[in-house]
């Protein structure tokens, strides 16, 4: 045992110790392990002779995930004092993980399971002496920057604005053109959505009140799916974050363009359009933000995200009837069956926060009121939706365009003030949102020389620059969006939490639920594959 330990410190070094240690808060967390082999030998026998390969070291990553997600939410901002030297890192899961067989675990009580206490560090016999094929992801101490604590104690007020600033975005502003692609009957669709999504938001819950040691989406997906779980949702939530980040782009290009109509420039000989010009020009503004070492004050502004949706709605709404813009005729159409694909893209999107969900309830201080937090959230962005939608769709009509406030004229005050709302708000979040991917590149670093100052601007600055290369040769904002919310949202809203429950939950659910999980899965199958195809077909073709 002692040449084990000596080899293993040889092997490691002695900054490596420290990386076997995880946060308290996960200490209890191997039950969760337990309580599943425990439920499939209940259910039925013959799933106690199916094992887990007989040792498999993986990985935690991603380990940022909770507290920048946090920050892109929260409505009480964390100062985060970021691009620093690590030399503090704040560790809050494991950096290994052991998997054994059921016959394994009878035989070695000290078993090691993930998300292990950080006052219990990793035994030498339970340290896989095989390599994963993941394994190298914790290979050495992350390159991210110490993140504030997770959040405690909220309140249902701030909970419920936590949720509504996830939910309530810039889906807001296509909802107007889904009906224009959809027509009046595509709003049954729309209220579809937002019940499948709260129902499946609250089989996340389920999940993390069944198994109390989970904190996060990421680690609902490694309860039910192992590592392949994890990673899967993990990666196409960042897909979804960089996506947003490149809508944001878009968003600002497209609203200053009909501020400035005229712009146009020359540079080496190259001819940039007002399009080009203000897509570059807003990604040299967000630069230095995603640059900041303290975030707080860009988190108070995103917040404020919540007021400015609201107040870019006021003005569509004082447009509409009040101003009574008379160029537009009123939409007429009632179901249009050959483009309802994008409606529905559009649709799920705007009700895909099933990423925050757990954050949410999580930092709860009284977890058994989220049912209410999410229903009263989902009510308030439904109503917000349907009802921009109507007054868009019948004030501009089928002349809407993918953002609404492009429909609207340049010399009302309303206008104006709706357009640059749009133009900064945007900004304000862009740093935020792209937060959680570069924290989570900056795990994957593993050479000491390449955890410093540098490294994290350079990995910021090459995501800023491949966001604005995918929006100035995708400039499709609604497009775009229905391919997101077709090809991801779908996935990480309606078809992922209910397979999640399904593996979690399998045994002891009636077959009504399980019926009803089966169905939506097939339905969001079908919505995913059918969007999908006639999205990438739309932005190869005409786009928006």
């Amino acid at each position: 045992m002692q040449r084990g330990k000596r080899k293993l410190d040889e092997d490691l070094g002695p900054d490596r110790e420290d990386d076997f240690q995880t946060d308290d808060e996960e200490n209890q967390a191997h039950r969760v392990f337990e309580h599943l082999l425990d439920d499939d030998s209940e259910s039925d026998n013959s799933h106690s002779s199916q094992s887990l390969p007989r040792e498999v070291s993986i990985t935690s990553w991603p380990q940022s995930y909770r507290q920048s997600m946090d920050m892109l939410t929260s409505v009480t901002p964390h100062g985060l004092p970021f691009l620093r030297s690590v030399g503090s890192i704040r560790r809050d899961n494991s950096s290994i993980i052991s998997f054994k067989a059921p016959h394994e675990i009878q035989e070695n009580s000290s078993l090691t399971i993930p998300f292990v206490s950080e006052t219990s560090p990793i035994k030498i016999e339970d340290i896989p002496t095989s390599t994963s094929i993941v394994q190298s992801l914790s290979s050495a101490k992350f390159s991210m920057n110490e993140l504030p604590p997770p959040q405690q104690q909220c309140s249902v007020k701030k909970s419920i604005i936590n949720g509504i600033n996830i939910l309530c975005g810039i889906g807001l502003l296509t909802i107007p053109y889904a009906i224009k692609k959809g027509g009046w009957l595509s709003l049954i669709i729309l209220i579809i959505f937002a019940m499948m999504c709260c129902y499946t938001g609250m089989l996340l819950i389920r999940c993390l009140q069944n198994y109390p040691e989970l904190k996060t989406y990421p680690d609902i997906g490694q309860a039910a799916f192992g590592i392949v779980g994890r990673l899967g949702i993990a990666i196409m939530l960042y897909v979804e974050l960089f996506a947003s980040c490149v809508e944001y782009i878009i968003l600002v290009s497209d609203n200053l363009s009909s501020l400035f109509p005229k712009t146009h420039i020359t540079f080496g000989g190259a001819d940039f359009d007002k399009e080009q010009v203000f897509a570059i020009t807003a990604a040299v503004l967000v630069l230095p933000t995603v640059w900041l070492r303290n975030l707080s004050l860009l988190s108070y502004v995103s917040v404020g995200g919540i007021f400015a949706t609201i107040l870019v709605a006021l003005c569509l709404f004082w447009v509409g009837m009040i101003d009574q813009v008379a160029e537009f005729k009123p939409g007429g159409k009632i179901l249009d069956l050959k483009n309802i694909s994008v409606s529905v893209g559009l649709y799920s999107f705007c009700f895909a926060g099933h990423a925050i969900f757990p954050n949410i309830y999580s930092s709860m201080k009284e977890p058994s009121k989220f049912p209410l937090v999410l229903y009263v959230c989902f009510v308030f962005c439904l109503l917000m939706y349907v009802s921009v939608g109507i007054v868009g769709y019948l004030t501009f009509g089928d002349l809407v365009a993918s953002q609404f406030t492009l429909n609207m004229p340049k010399e009302l005050y309303a206008s104006e003030i709706a357009t640059w709302t749009t133009v900064v708000t945007p900004m304000a979040k862009y740093a935020l949102t792209l937060l959680p991917i570069a924290l989570s590149i900056e795990e994957l670093t593993t050479s000491p020389r390449l955890r410093c100052h540098a490294t994290s601007v350079i990995i910021r600055t090459i995501l800023v620059i491949l966001s604005l290369l995918v929006a100035i040769y995708i400039p499709y904002f609604g497009s775009l969006m229905a391919l997101i919310g077709s090809l991801l949202s779908i996935l990480v809203a309606i078809i992922y939490p209910c397979a999640c429950f399904l593996k979690l939950h399998y045994g002891r659910i009636s077959n009504l639920e399980v019926v009803s999980c089966l169905l939506i899965i097939i339905l969001g199958l079908i919505c995913a594959c059918v969007g999908t195809l006639s999205t990438i077909s739309k932005i190869l073709g005409e786009g928006d």
